[in-house]
């Protein structure tokens, strides 16, 4: 019945653990840590003054109640001293000898109660040194090591940011488009040919057609064969004096074409000519 109210709170509790992470800075969280160190640190280093201060306060009332109980000690040696020498009465001597061992005894506690305090809080003393030491060699390696961390997150940061940059820049999409772009170029060159071709095609006469067919060579030797031709006849004609019976056997054979032939057949039978003049 209650399933789906555990999922849902599940659900809640999922989402508000994964916010806390996000808002959770490691190097805020650090920093907080050593600050939370150093105030401990200075509460140990208050803590380490106060028992030192009661360790050094009972080491002076020790070497004091010391000194008075040697103090009285040697009173009474005087005062028995004295009575003997006859400068004072013996019995009085005698009491205020006693009343002065009795204040060395009385002393003589205190010293020992003096000398257990020394006792106990030089160990304390020691320990808490040991600690603080600790824990100030802790505090000062922490820092050091959070400037590295530091340092190192700078970097690291930089670093990913200039990979990402090139990752995408060899990223699928830009190596599509690029490929668009080598198309687009294809296209545009064949398109330029193509133009090329008609320009060509558009610009041709039929002079140029049967001269690409003969070819620039054949052309040029034709002209100068007619022209070896035209000179070779000219000399035969002043060598024979106008002899004519070529002349007119020229002639009729020229006139023998059929009026109604085309200008086809005439150059052929003109080529004939030429060839049998040869």
């Amino acid at each position: 019945m209650f399933g789906w109210l555990k999922r849902l709170f599940g659900i809640a509790s999922a989402e508000a653990n994964a916010a806390m992470n996000k808002l959770e800075d490691p190097v805020k969280m650090t920093e907080q840590g050593i600050r939370d160190l150093k105030k401990d640190l200075n509460k140990s280093l208050q803590s380490l003054a106060e028992v030192k201060a009661m360790h050094i306060r009972s080491k002076k009332e020790l070497e004091a109640a010391v000194r008075r109980e040697s103090e009285y000690e040697n009173k009474a040696i005087l005062l028995l001293k004295k009575a003997e020498a006859g400068e004072i009465d013996a019995s009085e001597a005698d009491r205020l000898a006693s009343q002065a061992l009795e204040l060395k005894q009385k002393t003589a506690n205190q010293v020992a109660t003096h000398r257990k305090n020394v006792n106990q809080y030089e160990p304390m003393v020691k320990k808490m040194e040991t600690n603080v030491q600790q824990l100030k060699s802790q505090v000062s390696g922490w820092e050091n090591e959070l400037k590295t961390l530091k340092a190192r997150s700078r970097v690291s940061q930089a670093t990913s940011k200039l990979n990402k940059q090139i990752a995408r820049v060899d990223s699928s999409d830009t190596i599509a488009r690029l490929e668009r772009m080598r198309e687009k170029v294809a296209e545009q060159e064949a398109l330029a040919e193509s133009y090329g071709d008609i320009a060509d095609t558009v610009n041709t006469s039929i002079d140029d057609e049967i001269d690409k067919v003969l070819g620039p060579s054949s052309a040029s030797q034709s002209e100068a064969l007619a022209k070896l031709k035209a000179k070779m006849a000219e000399s035969s004609k002043i060598e024979q004096g106008g002899d004519s019976s070529a002349e007119s056997t020229k002639e009729a054979k020229t006139n023998t074409a059929p009026s109604g032939s085309s200008d086809l057949d005439k150059l052929k039978e003109k080529l004939k000519n030429s060839s049998n003049d040869s």
